[in-house]
Order: structure tokens, then C-alpha cells, then sequence
């Protein structure tokens, strides 16, 4: 799942900028105490909530790639590794409160459940933050870096990531001994200070619980993006009178074996994509039959990968690297997760096949050091394995499509390796609530497509699913979402819910060259 579409856009406009210009050179809560919110004058710097002090804080990220930080409380929370052995080892979680704009607000407490799985939810906060400013008015907002992320005991795995700024797709099939090297070389250094088998999303929501009971046990507004909505539906499963309300944010279903239908979901997107540019005249005259020229393109860099000299788009300094197949693939994918990178792929494929790869090859580099650096992929291996893996099945209707079954090969060849924690029986059954749920999706999302909300209507009585026109992976920030999630919450009357306002989004046209789309 991982990245979020307002940081794809960012990362893959600035990377186009960058080649593009130098293309063209001549030369290469519970009870709160009463302290009031913090005030430009006179901030608190602590904050007590039920039997935690939290002391003043940023949350976010800064420099390239990051979208600055925002003011918070912190502190650590001390959680078993092992739920069911108390007296072992023990780890620190990162827990944060942003604070409401309210002198008094509302009790009930909404909680951010990152995606990924891998993303920290203290870093990854602010980029999502301006869609959430209106829930701020009244609410303050619970952050929690889900055990083996950001501040919580991470399960980082630095070789594979340094691998991976050389090559971001290690799913090719000659890569996978390489791969399990890496991860037997990380496990070693991971299980100096944490069991990877005890960090799965079953283990999280007993965390998330436990720090609900300690804030003075409070009603929870769970607002889960992507893998977060798992986490978001397996805690109501679990604890469902510790919630208020559920915002599915591109829905990833219990029912669902992760990595099982990424190639599928990523094709029908590509297909409608490009048979929007071949429907318009000024689109199909540039650019031809688009979803032929990125074939094209593959097979041509499977039988001969590219060696590229270009500028690095986030130092500038020369930059020499490998183009290959996989990395088509992965930048393709990337691409699709939000509209506006999507409507630039006719473009840029077909200047790759051209022969000028420097559009697409920009962003590898970038992908790799930024979006690639914020998944701590320990933690990913340490879910995937647990709840998903042995279920996985290579689908032979997949093998020719861009992305194969390259994955799911990965996904065994890695669990061949890391450690399996418990999965429990009822684990991957639907989630059967009369609670208030909201379903938010884009219809144009590559890897959690609208259908995944739409069947977990049926066993939700008191859910609606909004569908945004036009849009991506991670819809929450889209159009006038936002307001119709700060009305769901204060109401939690979801079928009252007036969406018309979302008919106002809807496709972006394909840019006919860097300077957009025609007139």
C-alpha cells in the first residue's frame, strides 16, 4: 500500500522538474488537564492526559521529500513485547496528542492509523494533517507509531534499504537469493533488540488498548489509510466498545491476502488510464496507443537494460544509474497512485520510447532514498509473514502483466526467511459491526480498488461508501472529503451525508507535454 498520494505528486513533480530543466541544458483523551491549547504566547510544555505526561514535541518529518513539522505532546509508553509473557522484555512505543483549537474539547479522541504497513504515524502526520484541520476544532488527535516503526522499537533493515537505492525492485527472480541474504543479515542485527514474530497487527491493537485505557479510557474515531484500515477494522473486531466511530480510507478488507491482486488492480487502472488518452484526439495524436508503448518500453529494457548519466533531483550533483524493467514497473505503479502523476505517464513513456528515459529514470533515485526510506520493511515482513504470506499464490492470468507475480515470489522468498508470528483463527473473517463507518474510495486506485469497499457494505448495516470521481489511492484530503468526514463524526448519521459536493472531482487530462494538458 504505503506511499500517500500528496507525496507521490511531490516526489515525482520535482524529479520531472529537475530532469526536465537539466534535459534541456546545453551541458550536463479521557480527562485533560486544564492547561489551556497551546497559545503563541505562552505554550504549555507538558500535558497530561489520565496517568501519561506528554511533553511539548514536533511530529513530522523536515528536509527533502518531508513536509515540514507540527507542534504536539510526546512521550513514550511502555508496552510487553509479548503480550503473553508480561515479565520479558518490555519496549517504549511513541505516542503523541495533537492538541484541538477547543478551551474544552470533545472527549472522544481520534486516532491516525498509519498504512504501509511500515509508515510512522508521528512522521507521516503532517502530510495528511490539512485534510484533518477541521476535526482539530473539536478533537484532539491520538498518534501512535505502531510497534516496529518511527519512535516504537523499529525494525529498520538499512542493508536492504541501501540496496534498494540501487535497485528499488529486488522482486526480480534473480534478486531473490540476494534478497534473503540481506534479511538474514538484518534479522541478525533486528533480534539485538526486538522478536519480530511479536510485532503483527494483533499485537498493535493490544498496544493501541492498552494506551486507551492509560489516556482515561476514552471513546475512539478510528480514521485508518490503507494498511491502517486493517488495523483500524481488527481492533473494532476486538475491542468494539472502545469505539466511537471508523473512517476506512482506501479499504484493505479482512478478507484480503495482501499482495495477492496487486498486478491485477494496477492493470485495470493502466487500461482505463490510457484509454482515456486514446479517446482524446489531441492525447492519441502525441502519444499514440499508450498502453502498447509501455510494453514496448518493458520489453525493450528487459533485453537491455539502460545506463544513464543524469542530475540527481534532490542534490543536483551528476548521477549515474541502471534503468531497468522492474524499475519501470515499480515508477509506473508509484505513478498511478495519485491523478496528477497518472496524467503524466503517456508522456513520459513516450518520450522513454523515444529513447529519452530520463523522465521516468529521474525518479528512481528519489523513490528509493524517500518514499522507500519511510517503510520500516522489518515491521512489514514481521505482518506480512504472520497474516498473508501462506496464502499467497502466484496467479498465471498475472505473469504477463507489468508487475507479474514478481511480488508475491518476494513475499515467499522473504517469509522463507523472517520470522512467522500467531495469526488468530478469526483473523481474515469480514468485519460485522452496527457501528458507524465510513468507507472512503478512490475510483481510480490501483491497489485498493472501490470493489474492496463495496463488499464490506454487506456485513456493515451502518456504513456508507463515498466514492471520489477521478481519484487515486488516499482520498481523505480530495475535493470537499474532508468536511463530509468532520460531519460523519460529529453526527454519525453516515447515510445523511450529502456527497454531492464530490461530483466536482473527477479526471485529470493527460499532460500533452511538461507544461500540462491541452487547452
Amino acid at each position: 500500500m504505503r506511499p500517500t498520494a500528496r507525496r507521490i505528486a511531490l516526489v515525482v513533480i520535482v524529479a520531472l522538474l529537475v530532469a526536465v530543466h537539466y534535459a534541456r541544458q546545453p551541458s550536463p483523551r479521557g480527562s485533560h488537564s486544564s492547561a489551556a491549547p497551546p497559545a503563541a504566547t505562552s505554550a504549555p510544555e507538558q500535558l497530561r492526559v489520565g496517568t501519561l505526561l506528554l511533553h511539548r514535541c514536533e511530529v513530522g518529518r523536515r528536509g527533502v521529500g518531508g513536509v515540514g513539522t507540527l507542534d504536539a505532546f510526546c512521550g513514550a509508553f511502555d508496552v510487553p513485547e509479548d503480550w503473553d509473557s508480561p515479565a520479558g522484555r518490555h519496549i517504549q512505543l511513541r505516542v503523541a496528542i495533537v492538541r484541538s483549537a477547543a478551551v474544552h474539547s470533545d472527549t472522544d479522541l481520534v486516532v491516525f492509523l498509519d498504512g504501509g504497513p511500515g509508515g510512522g504515524a508521528t512522521d507521516d502526520y503532517p502530510e495528511i494533517a490539512p485534510a484533518l484541520q477541521a476535526l482539530l476544532e473539536r478533537r484532539d488527535i491520538l498518534l501512535v507509531d505502531q510497534r516496529g516503526t518511527g519512535g516504537s522499537n523499529a525494525l529498520a533493515c538499512p542493508r536492504i534499504e541501501a540496496a534498494g537505492r540501487e535497485s528499488p525492485a529486488l522482486a526480480e527472480s534473480h534478486d531473490l537469493a540476494r534478497l534473503q541474504q540481506l534479511l538474514q543479515q538484518c534479522l541478525t542485527e533486528v533480534r539485538s533488540h526486538a522478536a519480530p514474530e511479536h510485532y503483527t497487527t494483533t499485537d498493535a491493537i493490544r498496544d493501541l488498548e492498552s494506551i486507551r485505557v492509560a489516556l482515561g479510557a476514552p471513546q475512539l474515531d478510528l480514521l485508518g489509510i490503507s494498511y491502517g484500515t486493517r488495523v483500524a477494522q481488527q481492533y473494532t473486531a476486538r475491542y468494539p466498545h472502545s469505539v466511537r466511530s471508523v473512517i476506512l480510507d482506501s479499504v484493505v478488507p479482512n478478507s484480503l491476502v495482501l499482495g495477492s491482486e496487486h498486478a491485477r488492480n494496477l492493470e485495470q487502472v493502466l487500461r482505463s488510464l490510457f484509454a482515456r488518452c486514446s479517446a482524446d484526439e489531441r492525447c492519441k495524436d502525441s502519444f499514440g496507443d499508450s498502453y502498447a508503448t509501455l510494453y514496448r518500453v518493458r520489453d525493450r529494457l528487459r533485453a537491455q537494460p539502460q545506463a544513464l548519466s543524469l542530475r540527481d533531483p534532490s542534490t543536483f550533483e551528476p548521477l549515474h544509474l541502471n534503468f531497468s524493467a522492474a524499475d519501470l514497473a515499480t515508477i509506473v505503479r508509484i505513478n498511478a497512485y495519485s491523478p496528477l502523476t497518472a496524467a503524466l505517464l503517456p508522456l513520459t513513456l513516450h518520450e522513454a520510447d523515444q529513447g529519452n528515459y530520463t523522465p521516468l529514470a529521474s525518479q528512481k533515485k528519489w523513490i528509493a532514498d524517500d518514499l522507500g526510506s519511510h517503510i520500516d520493511n522489518g515491521m512489514e515482513l514481521s505482518v506480512i509473514c504472520a497474516e498473508d504470506a501462506d496464502l499467497l499464490a502466484a496467479r498465471p492470468e498475472d505473469a504477463a502483466t507489468l508487475l507479474g507475480n514478481d511480488q508475491i515470489a518476494r513475499i515467499q522468498a522473504a517469509c522463507a526467511v523472517w520470522p512467522r508470528g500467531n495469526r488468530p483463527a478469526d483473523f481474515h473473517q469480514p468485519l460485522a459491526s452496527t457501528l458507524p463507518v465510513l468507507l472512503l474510495a478512490g475510483q481510480r486506485d490501483p491497489v485498493t480498488p472501490p470493489a474492496y469497499a463495496e463488499q464490506m457494505l454487506s456485513t456493515l448495516p451502518n456504513a456508507r461508501l463515498l466514492l471520489a470521481p477521478g481519484q487515486g489511492h488516499g482520498v481523505i484530503g480530495a475535493g470537499c472529503m474532508p468536511r463530509l468526514v468532520v460531519e460523519f463524526v460529529q453526527e454519525l448519521r453516515p447515510r445523511a451525508l450529502d456527497d454531492r459536493c464530490l461530483l466536482q472531482l473527477g479526471d485529470i487530462p493527460a499532460f500533452i507535454d511538461f507544461n500540462g494538458a491541452s487547452p
